[in-house]
């Protein structure tokens, strides 16, 4: 079997400690179950107060967020005398020790140097080229004066050694298995360098699952989940970058119809947002920039980004810094609403890309059930309110400012990996690609929905949907339609329909005439633009193809008619028609295409 199924000889199934592993490229996220349900590990150090006070040392930070900000792990490794630090303790050291820190080096991972951005990295250890391969150069041992050249791929192993660890040192045995999350754009290259990283970690690679799948499978484990055909859009809106999908769930079976990435909109946007906010204040009071020294610009950045965190949490928030240049202190407060009036074109930039991947997908905001957000960013109120308006009434905007019942979103992706780890943990190695469908199926799936078409009371006929479009066969669905009030002969015909948005625009107002003769210029014209009706746009079904037609003969007053459509893995279709509680029936097979 292949390295890249992610399947590698380790304990037997029995001897499996299973966990879920969110490796972001920002912060990454550990996951256990118990008793069925997800519980996510708090970061071991409590956030940065047991980092060496040497590495604090003139850094007036705070620690917002609660307790959730704990569990969130900063993708971040630094060297300080020989000794290796992660989390938040390597964090706090991209302030006193930059060149020895390594972050934001997940997306290199399994990618040649020519390939990679290294923007983000600008602020610690620089990504430097060695015959094509992305190496950094850390002084990563204790008494040598000379760095040592550490490759990504070894820079992986030894975080992700730090999160068993972490893990393990939490549940009080020893870890050695996981189901891992990985970006929809991840190649097989880099999937295959993930998976080697972990084993080299000693950690046994279960499976790969998609980011926004994750997301899907930790709301729909929830008890009181109801498994429904839908549309889910998966906003995952992180540090460094933003990723969103369109996932299909159909019976359980999730399918990835479009996703879009993005480096443009992400949460170091809005810390950019408030630095420059603040600099200016600075230079205004002081006469001279903190951006434009190193060490300053460092600690503007983390106190902007602790700061926005807690307007994530609160109306207002202070941002108080000790000698943040030139020996000068300095402290100032914001509020929530001038937060978003500076950061306006950036939480626009969020709803243009799930707008835009949507369109991607070949679908309207109307054919939306669900919007998921998760990723650290999307604590953000402003971002999920945005998405509100864009939305109908009937979508669901699952994130804490919206819905009191959303999953924290930096811990949705990790949530939905360890509940998948428990299910799997009990195959055997050599039969987990066998015995597990991927969280993304390849199969054949339908392209229209089907559905009947039944006449009302009124004569005018209703279609009513069984199959939702893009499930995944082989597939069996059933509905129950009505028979007319005063019983007797029910026709029933099987057709394919699709989605079609129907756009009703308002009659327009009639002009008040001018007085005076004088001319209203073209601009002035829609200054009151706003005060109109807004134009109608609503979702109706467009039929197509007729498949099957069945007359149901002599039905019982007030009774009922039962439809069955069952999609062959072939795409063959099967129609089976009868009374609720009669009997005989008719059936009808339909040929694959």
């Amino acid at each position: 079997m292949s390295e890249s199924s992610g399947v590698k000889p380790g304990p037997e199934p029995a001897d499996r400690v299973v966990i879920g592993i969110t490796f972001g490229n920002s912060n990454s996220s550990i996951a256990f179950t118990v008793d069925d349900k997800a519980e996510v590990i708090a970061n071991e150090d409590g956030g940065l107060y047991s980092a060496p006070w040497e590495a604090l040392s003139g850094c007036d930070l705070k620690f917002e967020g609660g307790a959730n900000s704990y569990r969130q792990i900063p993708t971040v490794l630094s060297y300080v005398d020989g000794e290796e630090y992660y989390g938040a303790q390597a964090k706090a050291f991209l302030v006193r020790n930059p060149s020895n820190t390594v972050a934001y080096f997940r997306d290199f991972l399994g990618k040649e140097f020519k390939s990679i951005d290294p923007t983000h990295c600008h602020a610690a250890a620089h990504p430097q080229d060695n015959g094509g391969n992305v190496f950094f150069s850390v002084k990563d041992k204790d008494g040598e004066s000379d760095a040592s050249s550490v490759a990504v791929s070894e820079a992986s192993i030894r975080f992700m050694r730090r999160l068993v660890t972490s893990a393990s040192d939490y549940l009080g045995k020893t870890v050695t298995s996981a189901v891992i999350t990985v970006p929809t754009n991840f190649n097989d290259k880099q999937r295959e360098a993930l998976i080697k990283a972990s084993n080299d970690a000693g950690l046994e690679v279960l499976q790969l699952v998609a980011d926004p799948v994750a997301a899907v499978l930790a709301y729909d484990a929830r008890p009181e989940a109801v498994v429904e055909d839908k549309i889910v859009v998966v906003a995952d809106l992180g540090g460094t970058r933003s990723d969103v999908a369109v996932v299909a769930s159909r019976g359980g079976m999730y399918t990835i119809l479009a996703t879009a990435h993005d480096y443009e909109f992400a949460g170091v946007q809005l810390d950019q947002v408030l630095m420059d906010h603040f600099a200016k204040e600075f230079i205004k009071k002081h006469s001279t920039d903190p951006r434009s020294n190193a060490k300053s610009l460092a600690k503007l950045r983390q106190e902007s980004e602790a700061t926005k965190k807690a307007l994530s949490l609160g109306t207002n928030a202070q941002f108080s810094v000790e000698s943040l240049a030139d020996g000068y202190d300095f402290s100032s407060t914001i509020n929530r609403l001038r937060y978003e009036m500076v950061g306006r074109k950036v939480f626009e930039g969020f709803n243009r890309l799930v707008e835009g991947v949507i369109k991607k997908a070949g679908l309207d905001v109307l054919d939306i059930n669900e919007v998921i957000m998760c990723g650290g960013t999307s604590h953000t109120p402003r971002i999920a309110n945005n998405l509100r308006t864009i939305f109908p009434e009937t979508t669901k905007i699952l994130a804490p400012a919206t819905s009191a019942t959303a999953i924290n979103p930096s811990e949705a992706q990790v949530r939905g990996a360890a509940l998948q780890a428990s299910l799997i943990q009990e195959y055997e190695a050599n039969d987990i690609e066998q015995s597990t469908h991927p969280a993304v199926t390849t199969v054949k799936h339908i392209s229209n929905a089907i559905g009947v078409v039944t006449t009302n009371a009124e004569g005018a006929e209703v279609f009513t949907p069984i199959m939702q479009a893009e499930t995944a066969a082989p597939a069996r669905r059933t509905v129950q339609i009505p028979a007319p009030k005063q019983g007797g002969d029910v026709l029933i015909k099987v057709v394919e329909g699709g989605t079609h948005i129907k756009v009703t625009k308002p009659e327009p107002k009639a002009k008040e005439p001018v007085e005076n003769g004088d001319k209203e210029s073209d601009d002035d014209s829609d200054i009151d633009s706003d005060d109109e009706e807004e134009e109608k746009r609503e979702k109706i079904w467009k039929l197509g193809k007729q498949l099957a037609e069945a007359a149901i003969k002599g039905v019982k007053k007030g009774g009922k008619v039962e439809v069955t459509i069952n999609v062959a893995a072939d795409l063959a279709v099967t129609v089976t028609a009868r009374e609720v509680g009669g009997k005989g029936g008719i059936r009808g097979t339909l040929a694959a295409p």
